[in-house]
Protein backbone atom coordinates (compact mmCIF):
# COMPACT_ATOMS: atom_id res chain seq x y z
CA UNK A 1 0.00 0.00 0.00
CA UNK A 2 1.46 3.46 -0.70
CA UNK A 3 1.25 6.61 1.52
CA UNK A 4 -1.94 8.00 2.24
CA UNK A 5 -3.20 11.07 3.94
CA UNK A 6 -6.62 11.13 5.76
CA UNK A 7 -8.02 15.05 6.98
CA UNK A 8 -9.57 13.80 10.14
CA UNK A 9 -12.99 15.97 10.71
CA UNK A 10 -11.92 18.31 12.98
CA UNK A 11 -8.59 16.66 13.81
CA UNK A 12 -5.00 16.37 12.53
CA UNK A 13 -3.58 14.50 8.94
CA UNK A 14 -3.27 10.67 9.56
CA UNK A 15 -0.43 9.75 6.92
CA UNK A 16 -0.21 5.98 6.35
CA UNK A 17 3.24 4.47 5.50
CA UNK A 18 4.89 8.02 4.83
CA UNK A 19 8.60 7.39 3.63
CA UNK A 20 9.86 11.08 4.24
CA UNK A 21 9.00 13.83 6.45
CA UNK A 22 11.65 16.72 6.35
CA UNK A 23 11.41 20.59 7.86
CA UNK A 24 12.47 24.01 5.90
CA UNK A 25 15.72 23.57 7.71
CA UNK A 26 16.42 20.10 5.63
CA UNK A 27 16.05 17.91 8.92
CA UNK A 28 14.40 14.42 8.65
CA UNK A 29 11.74 14.33 11.43
CA UNK A 30 10.21 11.18 10.52
CA UNK A 31 8.81 9.48 13.61
CA UNK A 32 9.43 5.27 13.40
CA UNK A 33 5.31 4.78 13.11
CA UNK A 34 3.58 3.09 10.50
CA UNK A 35 0.71 5.98 11.43
CA UNK A 36 1.87 9.56 12.08
CA UNK A 37 -0.64 12.71 12.90
CA UNK A 38 0.70 15.91 11.77
CA UNK A 39 -1.21 18.77 13.23
CA UNK A 40 -3.18 21.17 11.00
CA UNK A 41 -5.24 23.20 13.49
CA UNK A 42 -2.06 25.67 14.27
CA UNK A 43 -1.99 25.69 17.97
CA UNK A 44 0.10 22.36 18.67
CA UNK A 45 3.18 22.62 21.48
CA UNK A 46 4.95 20.07 19.29
CA UNK A 47 4.29 21.44 15.72
CA UNK A 48 4.14 19.58 13.19
CA UNK A 49 2.52 16.82 15.13
CA UNK A 50 -0.73 16.60 16.73
CA UNK A 51 -0.95 17.06 20.45
CA UNK A 52 -4.60 17.03 20.65
CA UNK A 53 -4.73 20.67 20.91
CA UNK A 54 -7.58 20.72 18.02
CA UNK A 55 -9.92 19.46 20.80
CA UNK A 56 -9.39 22.21 23.94
CA UNK A 57 -9.63 24.98 21.19
CA UNK A 58 -12.72 23.14 19.41
CA UNK A 59 -10.80 23.48 15.75
CA UNK A 60 -13.21 23.29 12.89
CA UNK A 61 -12.26 21.54 9.82
CA UNK A 62 -15.27 22.85 7.93
CA UNK A 63 -15.65 25.36 5.31
CA UNK A 64 -18.62 26.38 3.72
CA UNK A 65 -17.70 26.25 -0.04
CA UNK A 66 -14.84 24.23 -0.77
CA UNK A 67 -13.76 24.25 -3.93
CA UNK A 68 -10.50 23.80 -6.16
CA UNK A 69 -12.13 27.09 -8.20
CA UNK A 70 -11.01 27.80 -11.99
CA UNK A 71 -7.94 27.19 -13.91
CA UNK A 72 -7.46 30.49 -16.06
CA UNK A 73 -5.25 30.22 -19.34
CA UNK A 74 -2.31 32.19 -20.20
CA UNK A 75 -1.78 31.55 -24.41
CA UNK A 76 1.30 32.24 -25.52
CA UNK A 77 3.49 31.49 -28.83
CA UNK A 78 5.22 28.58 -27.23
CA UNK A 79 3.76 27.99 -23.84
CA UNK A 80 0.57 28.24 -21.91
CA UNK A 81 0.18 28.93 -18.33
CA UNK A 82 -2.37 27.36 -16.36
CA UNK A 83 -2.88 28.98 -12.86
CA UNK A 84 -5.57 28.62 -10.23
CA UNK A 85 -5.81 31.07 -7.32
CA UNK A 86 -7.50 28.90 -4.95
CA UNK A 87 -4.66 26.29 -4.58
CA UNK A 88 -1.88 29.08 -4.85
CA UNK A 89 0.25 28.83 -1.10
CA UNK A 90 1.53 32.18 -1.46
CA UNK A 91 5.34 30.46 -1.26
CA UNK A 92 6.40 33.50 -3.83
CA UNK A 93 8.54 30.90 -6.19
CA UNK A 94 6.93 32.28 -9.33
CA UNK A 95 7.42 35.99 -8.43
CA UNK A 96 10.95 36.05 -7.05
CA UNK A 97 11.95 33.56 -9.96
CA UNK A 98 10.87 35.35 -12.95
CA UNK A 99 9.34 38.76 -12.26
CA UNK A 100 8.78 39.39 -16.42
CA UNK A 101 6.09 36.37 -16.16
CA UNK A 102 4.39 36.42 -12.99
CA UNK A 103 3.94 40.55 -12.68
CA UNK A 104 2.79 41.50 -9.08
CA UNK A 105 0.30 44.64 -10.04
CA UNK A 106 -0.31 44.23 -13.19
CA UNK A 107 -2.98 43.04 -15.56
CA UNK A 108 -3.03 40.31 -16.94
CA UNK A 109 -0.79 39.10 -14.48
CA UNK A 110 0.65 36.21 -16.19
CA UNK A 111 2.78 37.28 -19.66
CA UNK A 112 3.68 33.65 -21.35
CA UNK A 113 5.67 35.64 -23.57
CA UNK A 114 7.86 37.11 -20.72
CA UNK A 115 10.36 34.58 -21.08
CA UNK A 116 11.60 31.76 -22.69
CA UNK A 117 9.06 28.22 -22.27
CA UNK A 118 12.06 26.58 -20.79
CA UNK A 119 12.46 29.14 -18.07
CA UNK A 120 9.07 29.26 -17.56
CA UNK A 121 8.84 25.66 -17.07
CA UNK A 122 11.34 25.48 -14.47
CA UNK A 123 9.79 28.10 -12.09
CA UNK A 124 6.26 25.89 -12.86
CA UNK A 125 8.31 22.72 -11.56
CA UNK A 126 9.25 24.86 -8.54
CA UNK A 127 5.42 25.61 -7.96
CA UNK A 128 4.79 23.53 -4.22
CA UNK A 129 1.22 23.73 -4.00
CA UNK A 130 -0.10 22.51 -7.80
CA UNK A 131 -1.42 25.90 -8.56
CA UNK A 132 0.76 26.45 -11.89
CA UNK A 133 0.91 23.86 -15.05
CA UNK A 134 1.31 24.74 -18.43
CA UNK A 135 0.77 23.17 -22.30
CA UNK A 136 2.71 22.82 -24.96
CA UNK A 137 0.82 22.91 -28.49
CA UNK A 138 -1.88 22.14 -26.66
CA UNK A 139 -0.94 19.06 -24.68
CA UNK A 140 -1.09 19.49 -20.85
CA UNK A 141 2.33 18.40 -19.13
CA UNK A 142 2.27 16.62 -16.03
CA UNK A 143 4.82 18.18 -13.50
CA UNK A 144 7.97 15.94 -12.98
CA UNK A 145 8.05 12.95 -10.45
CA UNK A 146 9.26 13.24 -7.19
CA UNK A 147 9.57 11.18 -4.57
CA UNK A 148 6.91 10.52 -1.98
CA UNK A 149 7.67 12.90 0.57
CA UNK A 150 6.06 16.07 2.82
CA UNK A 151 8.09 18.98 3.55
CA UNK A 152 6.94 21.16 6.52
CA UNK A 153 7.30 24.61 5.09
CA UNK A 154 8.84 27.36 7.16
CA UNK A 155 5.71 29.77 8.95
CA UNK A 156 3.61 27.51 6.08
CA UNK A 157 1.26 24.52 4.46
CA UNK A 158 2.77 21.02 4.29
CA UNK A 159 4.34 21.05 0.36
CA UNK A 160 3.00 17.14 -0.03
CA UNK A 161 5.24 15.25 -3.21
CA UNK A 162 4.69 12.24 -5.31
CA UNK A 163 1.85 9.67 -5.28
CA UNK A 164 0.49 10.46 -2.11
CA UNK A 165 -3.18 10.06 -2.05
CA UNK A 166 -5.53 12.21 -0.33
CA UNK A 167 -8.61 10.90 1.74
CA UNK A 168 -10.41 13.95 1.21
CA UNK A 169 -13.59 14.08 2.95
CA UNK A 170 -14.91 16.66 -0.07
CA UNK A 171 -13.47 14.23 -2.87
CA UNK A 172 -15.13 16.47 -5.51
CA UNK A 173 -12.45 18.61 -4.76
CA UNK A 174 -9.95 16.58 -5.85
CA UNK A 175 -6.06 17.48 -5.82
CA UNK A 176 -3.34 18.25 -8.45
CA UNK A 177 -1.64 14.83 -9.80
CA UNK A 178 2.44 14.86 -7.81
CA UNK A 179 1.92 18.26 -5.41
CA UNK A 180 -0.45 19.98 -3.27
CA UNK A 181 0.20 21.94 -0.21
CA UNK A 182 -2.23 21.33 2.48
CA UNK A 183 -3.30 23.96 5.63
CA UNK A 184 -0.97 23.45 8.50
CA UNK A 185 -1.97 26.63 10.15
CA UNK A 186 -5.87 26.14 10.47
CA UNK A 187 -7.24 29.49 8.95
CA UNK A 188 -7.44 28.28 5.04
CA UNK A 189 -10.93 28.81 3.58
CA UNK A 190 -10.21 25.85 1.27
CA UNK A 191 -9.58 23.21 3.87
CA UNK A 192 -7.85 20.82 3.32
CA UNK A 193 -5.90 23.33 0.56
CA UNK A 194 -3.60 26.11 2.35
CA UNK A 195 -5.22 28.81 0.61
CA UNK A 196 -2.05 31.29 1.65
CA UNK A 197 -4.12 32.27 5.06
CA UNK A 198 -0.98 32.02 6.68
CA UNK A 199 -0.19 34.86 6.01
CA UNK A 200 -3.11 37.14 6.97
CA UNK A 201 -2.74 35.89 10.31
CA UNK A 202 0.90 35.60 11.03
CA UNK A 203 0.87 32.05 11.51
CA UNK A 204 4.70 31.37 12.97
CA UNK A 205 6.18 27.46 13.69
CA UNK A 206 10.07 28.40 14.94
CA UNK A 207 11.28 24.98 15.28
CA UNK A 208 10.51 24.27 11.84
Amino acid sequence: MSCVIEPRENGPYLVKKLQSLTNSKGTDILPEKEVIALCRCGQSGNKPFCDGTHNKIAFSSAVENPTIGKWRDYVGSEITIHDNRTLCAHAGRCTDGLASVWRMGKEPWIDPDGASAEAIIAVIEQCPSGALSYSIDGQRVNPTARTDSINVSKNGPYEVNGNIALEDPSPEIGAPAGRYALCRCGGSKNKPFCDGSHWEIGFEDEKN
